[in-house]
């Protein structure tokens, strides 16, 4: 049997529907129906996704972005360990509680570099289309067995643990696999053409240099609205990447594509758009300040994008 994408893709749709089923069967949790819904259809684009016609997916998506939009994705509650627990458990386990975390990149390479020669029969054990996905996908299940041998923990309390960070993330979870749609969903609906239209009728494009400015800081702006710098790198690219900068002034594309996407990466620390990266973590601690993680990855940001100008003008023309 190959170990295919869509094995993954049922993992995690299991994963799924038995936090929706633990979120309904939780009576303290106060929008249970709702939230149990939330996780359900999500469930349900990994599971039976491709079997489905568009419109009803498209129709889960919606009805997905109204519970959240309207608070209908909760966090229940669950029984937290003292810190006093915390402390005897890490000082038990020392420097080995980073195993679990460092298998997961580890296997992730192995398997990616050793994938073609694994076969039986002449048939490969992991699909040749997404190594490095479904070695991800593996390196997961053997850090969770891992986790459990280490901290002598049923597998029945990772996946409550696992439900009590999804809790946490809430909708924002959801979050990268829609924004990253929605940058398909741009580029089909044309705005990469809109954008390279407007560039070139009121921005001087015969300047080298301006169009790779324009290139890494529209990256960035337009991650900022998307939340996602994979949204926002086809419209970018399509727009002025390909057509300017690879098509004009021939620069080689495998730098234009890491630096482009560097550059919407500066655009993620400085956007609540990317709640999963900006405002989740100061939910988790606290923080008085909702947009304290975003306020310090500014100077960052805005030092790491100025850099991407000149890095991308001196290395896509060498």
């Amino acid at each position: 049997m190959i170990l295919s994408i869509q094995h993954l893709y049922y993992l995690v749709g299991a994963i799924l529907v038995i936090t929706a089923g633990m979120t309904l069967a939780d009576a303290s949790h106060p929008k249970r129906y709702s939230s149990a819904l939330f996780w359900g259809l999500y469930a349900l684009v990994f599971l039976i996704g491709e079997r489905l016609p568009p419109i009803w997916v498209g129709v889960g998506v919606v009805v997905m972005a109204l519970i959240a939009g309207f608070g209908g994705v909760g966090a229940g509650h669950h029984r937290a360990r003292s810190a006093a627990q915390y402390l005897a458990s890490a000082k038990r386990l020392g420097n080995r509680l980073f195993m679990p975390a460092l298998a997961i990149p580890l296997v992730t390479v192995i398997g990616t570099l050793s994938a073609k020669y694994l076969s039986v029969g002449g048939l490969p054990l992991i699909d040749p289309k997404n190594t490095t996905l479904v070695s991800l996908g593996i390196g997961c299940v053997i850090s969770f067995g891992l986790a459990c041998w280490l901290t002598q923990e049923s597998p029945v309390q990772g996946i409550r643990e696992s439900r009590r960070l999804t809790d946490a993330l809430g909708w924002a979870l959801v979050l990268p696999q829609m924004l990253g749609m929605l940058g398909l969903v741009f580029s089909d609906a044309g705005v990469g053409k809109a954008v390279a239209f407007a560039t070139t009728s009121y921005i001087n494009m015969d300047i080298r240099f301006v169009a790779v400015a324009v290139y890494v800081i529209g990256m960035a702006l337009f991650t900022v609205v998307m939340g996602n710098g994979f949204a926002a790198f086809p419209v970018m690219t399509g727009g002025v990447g390909v057509p300017i900068l690879f098509g004009v002034y021939h620069g080689d594309p495998a730098v234009m594509a890491a630096i482009g996407m560097m550059s919407g990466y500066c655009g993620t620390l400085l956007t609540p758009m990317a709640a999963n990266f900006n405002i989740v973590p100061a939910a988790l601690l606290e923080l008085p300040d909702k947009n304290a993680v975003i306020r310090a990855q500014v100077p960052t940001a805005l030092t790491l994008l100025l850099a991407n100008v000149f890095l991308l003008n001196f290395l896509m023309f060498r």
